[in-house]
């Protein structure tokens, strides 16, 4: 039990100072999940050892996996398990994913500045990386003031290519997350990029539109108040808010800014995304790249 203990814990306490107040060695906790990773533990886990890896998983997930993810996740361990037994050992002990709730999110389209047709028109699937990227903004609350994430999505993997988090929701804002996604990525200019936004004013300034220009981006833009037409950056903000941001009050924009971007960093490379078969967009994109040769030679 006082290595099940750790386990849960780890992502609390150090694994090193658990050991030692607990009285047990480090290799000891070591060599036990290591019999427990064995195939012919693993064909024989019981409910309780089972319960230790969901209640691990759960909280290094900050509860932002139900039983799908988690059973996902159980697999990705090496750990062959039927989705109805997770299903039913989470719903008995009361586990579940944080509830869905809804967040506003500002959109300024009071403006006579130039607008976009919709040319996405919700074509989510995507077949490459850097064929359309997504923006969008959203706020987070601080003791402060106000903190602005202006974000730039692949919508091929959904991953967030580039990002800006600032005191104020200028053009400016938009304008960094784009070069940011720029210079990471290094589309080309002859690449045909379609950039999608909302109508927000950040979006149809003069400033951001020549940033599309220089870099020949082609401008795509929601209808009038339809956020379904962004669906894939509301998905986004949504996941951030309730995985990681609900329920915490920040002091300052600095602590604020530090747990949203090692959200965006464990979302890019850790979490498991339902659209992607199961796998982070970073393994997504990296699973399609891998397979570029076979397809080119078959």
């Amino acid at each position: 039990m006082k290595y099940a203990f750790i386990q849960l814990h780890r992502s609390t306490w150090p694994i090193s100072v658990q050991c030692r107040v607990l009285g047990v060695s480090i290799a000891g906790y070591h060599e036990h999940f290591v019999r427990l990773a064995s195939p012919a533990h693993r064909r024989h886990l019981s409910d309780d050892a089972l319960l230790v890896h969901i209640k691990a998983i759960h909280a290094q997930t900050r509860g932002g996996y139900g039983w799908p993810r988690t059973w996902k996740e159980l697999l990705g361990r090496g750990i062959r398990v039927g989705k109805e037994r997770v299903q039913k050992l989470m719903q008995l002990h009361g586990i579940r994913a944080k509830g869905k709730r809804r967040f506003k999110v500002t959109t300024d389209s009071n403006h006579d500045l130039p607008i976009s047709a919709n040319l996405l028109n919700r074509e989510f699937d995507v077949a490459a990386p850097d064929r359309v990227w997504v923006g969008d903004i959203t706020y987070i609350a601080t003791d402060e003031g106000w903190l602005f994430l202006a974000v730039v999505i692949d919508l091929f993997s959904r991953q967030v290519v580039g990002w800006s988090l600032r005191e104020e929701m200028t053009r400016d804002i938009v304008i960094d997350a784009l070069r940011m996604a720029w210079f990471k990525r290094h589309p080309g200019t002859h690449a045909g990029l379609m950039f999608h936004s909302d109508r927000g004013s950040q979006y149809a300034s003069k400033d951001f539109r020549e940033e599309l220009k220089e870099y020949n981006i082609t401008s795509s833009m929601s209808r009038r108040g339809n956020c379904w037409d962004n669906a894939c950056s509301e998905t986004l903000f949504g996941s951030l808010k309730v995985d990681r941001l609900y329920g915490q009050k920040f002091k300052t924009r600095r602590e604020a800014k530090d747990e949203t971007i090692a959200w965006l960093l464990w979302y890019k490379g850790t979490r498991l995304h339902s659209t992607l078969a199961y796998v982070s967009p970073m393994k997504f994109e990296q699973n399609w790249l891998a397979n570029q040769p076979k397809q080119a030679n078959s």
